[in-house]
């Protein structure tokens, strides 16, 4: 698997053919793209299917004072 959707993968995602058309469905739909040399989108696998890795929650924070009385 590559790191970066298929030319026929962003085609299918969407919809067209064409790079104006892609590009504005990838802005319109807050998708992160870049533009390559030719005028392409490349979007990568990680923009589509999102981060798997849960982060670990953060504690709440609480001044010492208050850690202190309880």
């Amino acid at each position: 698997m590559s790191l970066c959707l298929s030319r026929d993968e962003i085609t299918e995602l969407c919809r067209s053919r064409m790079k104006a058309k892609q590009v504005a469905f990838l802005c319109r739909n807050g998708i992160r793209h870049y533009i390559d040399l030719n005028g392409w989108p490349v979007v990568t696998r990680a923009a589509v299917e999102g981060n798997k890795e849960v982060a670990p929650a953060i504690p709440e924070w609480r001044p010492n004072k208050a850690r202190d009385l309880v």
